[in-house]
């Protein structure tokens, strides 16, 4: 057990599922998006939508939107960092069956038209969890440097992506393979022992044809 468990997140409070955990939640929809935050909106679902003003959960969100951690003091001052930084964001209620009480429903837009949506959990304690990317049901907790894969379900591409982690010296901690179907889309969340550097990332953006897609999520000792 981490020691985070049993004494919780370093953090600007007051709560380490509805701030802390709500910081890292923006962090990881920030880094699915894979590019500066311009226009999103937010769907609070549950506790969160209920008590998000008490708890600082809508400038928590921001401010992982925006890049800052858990422990920055510039939490507070996430609308205005927004602000100057350009970030257009309106927020929501919503009621989702069966969702986590904890949750929120990121939609981001671009500039171009590329939109994108992200569903993640504050589990508690500072833990967190995405639960979709644009409908696709997975999970990853971003605890471990992660990389995740959406694509084809046909064979080859999971032997071809662990074999060039195990060339680059990658050790895989844990798997999950999601599909939606057979031969349909599916999706793969691997937790490394380390991030892919860029050399080894472009090799597996190319490494099989049935690959359309990655993202990766540094860990705890990236921007989460």
């Amino acid at each position: 057990m981490a020691l985070e468990e049993i004494i919780g997140p370093v953090m600007v409070g007051p709560s380490s599922s509805h701030t802390a955990g709500a910081v890292r939640l923006g962090n990881l929809a920030r880094l699915c998006w894979g590019r500066p935050v311009t226009e999103v909106d937010l769907y609070l679902r549950g506790s969160f939508a209920a008590t998000f003003w008490g708890h600082g959960t809508d400038r928590a969100l921001l401010a992982g939107l925006l890049g800052l951690r858990p422990d920055d003091e510039s939490l507070r001052e996430s609308f205005r960092l927004a602000s100057e930084r350009g970030l257009r964001f309106r927020l929501h209620a919503e009621r989702a069956d069966g969702a986590h009480p904890n949750s929120v429903r990121f939609v981001f837009r671009g500039e171009d038209g590329r939109t994108l949506e992200v569903i993640g959990a504050s589990m508690g304690g500072g833990a967190v969890e995405l639960q979709s990317v644009d409908g696709f049901q997975l999970r990853a907790t971003g605890a471990f440097p992660t990389l995740v894969t959406f694509h084809r379900d046909e064979p080859g591409v999971i032997a071809a992506v662990s074999a060039l982690l195990a060339e680059g010296g990658l050790n895989i901690a844990s798997m999950n393979v999601h599909r939606q179907g057979r031969g349909a889309k599916a999706a793969m969340v691997l937790e490394l022992d380390g991030a892919p550097d860029g050399a080894l990332l472009a090799r597996l953006e190319a490494c099989h044809p049935g690959l359309e897609r990655l993202l990766v999520l540094p860990g705890p000792e990236g921007d989460v």
